[in-house]
């Protein structure tokens, strides 16, 4: 048995674009996986983080056969997903988040019982995961509840127990957490923390643009942005690249035109971001040294800015983010 429960060799995936109908032949291409080259152990929380559009959620469809690569190769449980789908699927399970999560007609256990079928799981030890796995996501008690008659994120909680019904080799979650509230986001983490703890063979690649998610959960994380793979690391040495860095970040009144370049453009300041936040603004500010945040307060003393709060801290997976990409995720994503 291999190690590697994912292994891409410049892996690859354009989409051709149909122009419109003055541009008749004309094809246009959109480059949506360029050169991915990832290998992922067995027993592994392997996190995908970037933006909506980063190319997360073609590189899974990849590699649960939905869909075909346009160059380079991919292996899930040590199989070919292009030329021995019929391999991989019995070994793997897929959860997205935000799709919609059975059939409203049916009970939680019946929409459950119906999907373990389509695995060929035999009904009695179905319906003993069933119950087991909706006592640990707190449904125990909505298993006779039918499904149309269950929130947002009771129903997303229902569909992500689906994806731990079948025990799979190596699970996917695409942005599970999507659309959750705080405390069913925290009990979708400690489950899935809970399921890979109690066996060390399984495997699980998450998706997502939660960097506190990442950051929780993840034993390696690579950072995708464009299509394109930026960093691979543990959380802690993704950090560690920063940790020469004086990080401040600084709550203040509205900046009265002031623009990120322009206090990047300071003497010894790496990396600035701008965010609005409400009543003002917050500063995120990478400096050379501690020094150097003299003269980016007075820049901000000169426009009349008022500083509400500053603070030091340590580097988040975020900074590793702008540190990379040259911009926040969400200035990312609102460009997108």
């Amino acid at each position: 048995m291999s190690e590697l429960a994912i292994h891409t060799e410049n892996l690859g995936r354009i989409y051709k674009i149909r122009g419109n109908k003055k541009e008749k032949k004309v094809r246009k291409e959109l480059v949506a996986l360029q050169d991915v080259n990832l290998d992922v152990r067995r027993g592994e929380l392997f996190g995908l983080l970037g933006p909506n559009g980063a190319g997360k959620t073609t590189l899974i469809k990849i590699l649960v056969t939905l869909l075909a690569p346009t160059t380079g190769l991919a292996r899930v449980a040590g199989h070919d997903v292009t030329a021995e789908p019929h391999l991989v699927r019995p070994c793997i399970n897929m959860v997205s988040g935000g799709e919609s999560s059975g059939y409203g007609l049916l009970t939680v256990r019946e929409n459950l019982w119906m999907f373990s079928q389509f695995y060929g799981l035999p009904s009695k030890e179905a319906n003993q995961r069933i119950e087991a796995l909706l006592k640990k996501v707190g449904l125990g008690d909505r298993i006779h509840t039918k499904s149309s008659d269950l929130s947002t994120g009771l129903r997303q909680k229902m569909n992500i127990v689906r994806g731990f019904m079948t025990d799979p080799e190596v699970l996917f979650l695409d942005e599970p957490t999507l659309g959750l509230d705080v405390g069913a986001s925290r009990d979708v983490r400690g489950f899935i923390r809970e399921w890979l703890d109690e066996d060390k063979s399984r495997t699980l690649l998450l998706t997502t643009h939660y960097m506190v998610e990442a950051e929780e959960l993840c034993d390696r994380v690579a950072i995708i942005n464009q299509g394109k793979v930026l960093a691979c690391d543990t959380p802690a040495n993704l950090k560690h690249r920063l940790q020469r860095d004086a990080l401040f970040d600084i709550q203040t009144s509205p900046l009265n035109g002031l623009k990120a370049p322009e206090i990047e453009a300071l003497a010894e300041v790496r990396k600035a971001t701008v965010e609005d936040v409400e009543g003002g603004a917050r500063l995120k500010l990478a400096l050379v040294e501690e020094a150097a945040l003299g003269p980016v307060i007075n820049v901000l003393t000169q426009k009349n800015v008022r500083i509400v709060n500053l603070t030091k801290r340590e580097p988040t997976l975020e900074d590793v983010f702008v540190d990379l990409v040259g911009k926040s995720m969400a200035e990312v994503e609102k460009n997108e």
